[in-house]
């Protein structure tokens, strides 16, 4: 039987960036550590592994809720960020000796931290107020996939299949009975 060129991402969607045509799924994993763990044996064993592509199928976005949002934990959470973004531009400003007269660039960096916590904090304070309470809770944004595949250049199918299918593998997962 002949290996099945990936017609998923033909007939869906255009083939990603950094991927070439004539790449063909070789193995199909639930999770990115196993589909990592494969190459890696992989590249182990000496396969060409610049010929190989990891590719996420199923893409769903989540959010995980991290906590309520007050306003003033928004102030505080910006006032945080803008004492950090104020230290460093004025640690910047100090070591590239930027101030004239000279002023040592730790009492910039403090000085920047100082105004940085201010300007955060108020924007903070000014930003979770324009939203008028729609957006009551603070959160982390992240992508999942349901498998993934490792995809491998054409011409390189069958030393893939034959290393990923020896006996000390990892296997080729839900591949494994489609491609031989």
């Amino acid at each position: 039987m002949q290996p099945q060129r990936d017609k998923r991402s033909d007939a869906t969607s255009p083939t990603p960036v950094g991927l070439a045509d004539g790449q063909v799924v070789v193995a199909s994993y639930p999770t990115y550590a196993d589909a990592e763990r494969a190459v890696d044996y992989l590249s182990d064993q000496g396969f060409p592994v610049q010929r190989a592509a990891i590719v996420g199928r199923g893409l769903s976005s989540f959010e995980r809720i991290t906590g309520r949002l007050t306003i003033w934990r928004a102030a505080a959470q910006s006032a945080v960020y803008g004492a950090v973004l104020g230290a460093f531009f004025g640690w910047l400003f100090g070591l590239f000796d930027w101030v004239n007269p000279l002023i040592s660039g730790l009492l910039l960096a403090l000085y920047g931290a100082i105004f940085g916590a201010v300007a955060g904090g108020l924007l903070g304070l000014l930003g979770h107020a324009l939203t008028g309470g729609r957006r009551d809770f603070s959160s982390v944004a992240g992508m999942r996939a349901e498998s993934y595949d490792v995809l491998v250049d054409a011409e390189v199918v069958p030393q893939a299949i034959q290393l990923l299918d020896a006996p000390t593998a990892p296997g080729r997962g839900r591949a494994a009975g489609h491609l031989r």
